[in-house]
């Protein structure tokens, strides 16, 4: 057979104060063709198990673009365009194509197109026929819509948040396409409304039964692939929401079934599931009372869902608190790192930190602070076995406390973008990272207690609050108790 690949993804935040343009997929990753030789970041890890496992099973492999960016405003619908172009192209001038392999977010929103994957995937079909298998993998904080899914052959999401089994997605996706390009099963899909937006770390219960149960289904005959859409609740779209969808093999009704038996025990289960996160007076002072090291997580400046990551709420409560053994990060401050790599090691300088981004970022402040370490081209761990870029970074000491300033946008992951700059963490108290979720992989392992904030910036977890101008005019949880008239 002849294999085909390409991957475009990026979280959209519509509530964003900046456009996705050229330069923030060039500073994400932007692979034209060279994905699978090229890094350790998410994307490059999946295109380089599917050039293997084709090369493995002796399969015509062909590579497009893969270009990904740090999730943030609509992305630029000129640029949007350049990359579908580039891609339609590779395949024209390489087709045909017995399989199309997709890495696509799901949320990903230009500005003058609110389905991007939907768009990508007609385009596609339009080019490579009504035989062709497309087959996408998407996160589960995506938009799904009925449009994508009669373009698509198949599209299945990760099931964990944190993300640690795309990989293992990966290879469900290449089986179960390869096993539609062959006939041997005819997959046809069913997406249930929950009439929620929420958010579902998949690490705690109830959601880690529930994803149990999406394993036990796919081991019943006839159901091929089961995934629960988290759904991204700050993008605004007419798709916005939470779903379950299911494929079977050649039965609607059963893919239909089952997907609404499973989207009413998620719906059943939508009290429980509602993030309840203590506020940053109230965390702090919990953390200073527990014995051993304390993780807590800064989730309103989250940059994975979009936000700057540049808000100083918590670490002003630290230094307020004269917090000691403390550390905090990462935020992103591209004018201070450079201040400080020509300052040098040992100098110390007045820096203003937060503010700079729009109202979302809060207000600045200047601390008096002294330079630590200064690291070029420094990265991270990701979710999984993942590389993540963090470009010039800088360790500063600011009344007692480590900070960690970076200046390639991103969330924290791992515990070594602190040890990576020389901060010892085996000493630390509190530790305060921003990130809504993925922190967990990572320092969950190191830590004594660990949970999140709810602290100011773009990720509003009050969802029924949030200002949707374009989502479909449809109640939902929290915003109404019961939309599907089903009491809990």
């Amino acid at each position: 057979m002849r294999i085909f690949t390409a991957g475009l993804s990026t979280e959209t935040n519509t509530f964003a104060p900046w456009p996705t343009g050229e330069a923030a997929f060039h500073e994400g990753g932007f692979y034209p063709g060279n994905a699978s030789a090229s890094g350790d970041m998410r994307e490059n890890l999946v295109a380089r198990q599917y050039r293997d496992l084709a090369g493995r099973d002796g399969h015509a492999f062909v590579e497009s673009l893969f270009a990904t960016a740090e999730p943030s405003g609509p992305t630029v619908h000129a640029f949007y365009e350049n990359m579908v172009e580039t891609i339609l192209a590779d395949l024209v001038r390489e087709g045909p194509f017995d399989v199309v392999l997709l890495w696509l977010h799901g949320a990903m929103v230009s500005t003058e197109c609110d389905d991007c994957e939907a768009d990508l995937v007609e385009r596609i079909r339009e080019v490579v026929g009504p035989e062709t298998i497309i087959a996408a993998e998407h996160d589960p904080h995506c938009h799904v819509s009925e449009r994508l899914l009669e373009a698509a052959s198949l599209v299945i999401l990760f099931k964990e948040y944190p993300h640690v089994d795309y990989l293992v997605r990966a290879e469900e996706l290449y089986g179960l396409a390869l096993k539609a390009a062959r006939g041997e099963i005819r997959p046809v899909p069913a997406l249930f409304d929950c009439q929620m937006i929420g958010f579902y770390p998949t690490m705690r219960e109830p959601m880690s039964g529930l994803v149990r149960d999406l394993r036990e289904a796919e081991t019943r005959p006839g159901i091929l692939s089961v995934s629960f859409v988290h759904g991204f609740p700050w993008g605004d779209t007419w798709e916005t929401g939470s779903k379950m969808l299911v494929y079977a093999d050649h039965d609607r009704a059963l893919a239909a079934q089952t997907a609404e038996e499973l989207g009413l025990r998620i719906y059943e289960q939508r009290h429980a599931l509602l993030p309840r996160y203590p506020r940053i007076p109230e965390a702090i002072a919990k953390a200073m009372v527990l014995d051993g090291r304390v993780v807590l997580g800064d989730v309103g400046d989250n940059a994975g869902g979009g936000a700057p990551s540049d808000t100083v709420a918590v670490l002003d409560e630290l230094i307020e608190r004269r917090v000691e053994r403390a550390a905090f990060g990462c935020i992103w401050d591209p004018i201070v790192a450079a201040a400080c790599a020509d300052a040098g090691v040992g100098t110390r300088l007045s820096v203003r930190l937060g503010g700079k981004c729009g109202p979302a970022s809060g207000g600045s402040r200047d601390y008096d602070a002294r330079i630590m370490a200064v690291r070029e081209e420094f990265d991270q761990g990701g979710p999984g076995p993942s590389r993540i870029p963090m470009g010039r970074t800088v360790w500063l000491e600011i009344m007692g406390v480590d900070v960690v300033i970076n200046s390639v946008r991103t969330q924290t992951f791992a515990p070594d973008a602190f040890t990576g700059l020389g901060i010892d963490l085996s000493d630390k108290h509190i530790i305060v990272v921003k990130s809504s979720q993925h922190f967990r992989e990572h320092f969950e392992p190191i830590s004594d207690h660990l949970f999140e904030i709810a602290t100011p910036g773009a990720i509003d977890m009050a969802f029924e609050r949030i200002a949707y101008r374009k989502r479909r005019p449809m109640p939902y949880f929290p915003a109404v108790d019961d939309p599907l008239g089903r009491p809990a």
